[in-house]
C-alpha cells in the first residue's frame, strides 16, 4: 500500500490522480443529485464559462469524444491515461535519477493519452446509444401535465421529475421556474414550459396551478374517450 501511494501521489502519476479524484467526486455528487450528471441532455452541462465549454467539447468532437457527458469522458481519459503512466512509473522511472525521472515522466504523462483516447472512443459507442435512449425527446405535449420530484430537491439550478406518459414514463430535468424554496422529493410539480437549449422544464408546485392541472386531466380524459 505504501508504494502504491508513493507512486500514484508522486510526479507524472500525481496529475492524472487529481483529476481522475476530482472526477470520483464529480459522480458521487452527482448521484446523489447535488450536481447534474449531464445524462439525458446534450452533454455539456457543466457550470463553467460558455466559451471553455464549447471549447472543451470542440477539441473533444474532433477526437472523436462527442456525444457524451463532458465529465465522463475526462473521467475516462484519466483513469487510462493514469493506468499507463502508474505502470511505467512503478516499472520504469523509479530507479532514474530526479532530473531524469523528471524529464521522462513529462514525456510519460503526455504519451499516456495516445492509448486513452482511442480506448475511451471505444467505450463511448454503446454509452452514446444508452444516453440516446435516455434523453428525453422534448414535446410540448407535455406543458401543463403533472410529474413527481425524483431527486433528492428541485431548485432553480438543478432537479429532476418523473410524468406518467400512460407507457414505462418519462425522468425529466426540471427546474423552479424562479428561485425560492427548493420541493423536496415526492412534491408535485405541473411542467410550465420547456427550455430546449439547456434541455430543462419549468416546474411549479402543482397546487400553485390547479387549473393547470385541472386542464391536463380534462385532456387525458379526452384522449381515453377517443
Amino acid at each position: 500500500m505504501a508504494e502504491f501511494l508513493n507512486v500514484a501521489l508522486t510526479f507524472p502519476t500525481l496529475p492524472y490522480s487529481i483529476v481522475l479524484a476530482f472526477a470520483m467526486v464529480y459522480w458521487l455528487l452527482a448521484a446523489c443529485g447535488v450536481v447534474d450528471d449531464g445524462i439525458g441532455g446534450d452533454g455539456m452541462d457543466l457550470h463553467v464559462g460558455d466559451d471553455g465549454l464549447h471549447g472543451i467539447s470542440g477539441m473533444f468532437s474532433r477526437l472523436g469524444l462527442g456525444g457524451a457527458p463532458v465529465m465522463l469522458v475526462i473521467a475516462l481519459l484519466a483513469f487510462f491515461g493514469w493506468t499507463a503512466t502508474y505502470f511505467v512509473h512503478l516499472f520504469l522511472l523509479q530507479p532514474l535519477p530526479d532530473a531524469m525521472r523528471w524529464l521522462a515522466g513529462s514525456a510519460t504523462a503526455l504519451l499516456a493519452l495516445v492509448p486513452a483516447v482511442p480506448i475511451t472512443v471505444v467505450l463511448l459507442r454503446p454509452i452514446r446509444r444508452l444516453l440516446l435512449r435516455l434523453r428525453p425527446v422534448p414535446q410540448t405535449s407535455l406543458l401543463g401535465r403533472v410529474g413527481v420530484v425524483a431527486s433528492p430537491q428541485v431548485t432553480a439550478q438543478t432537479g429532476y421529475a418523473t410524468v406518467d406518459d400512460g407507457g414505462a414514463g418519462l425522468i425529466l430535468q426540471v427546474r423552479l421556474r424562479e428561485d425560492g424554496a427548493a420541493l423536496p422529493r415526492g412534491e408535485r410539480v405541473v411542467l410550465l414550459d420547456y427550455l430546449p437549449e439547456h434541455n430543462h422544464y419549468l416546474v411549479a408546485r402543482e397546487h400553485g396551478h390547479p387549473a393547470l392541472s385541472f386542464q391536463d386531466s380534462l385532456l387525458a380524459g379526452d384522449k381515453e374517450i377517443h
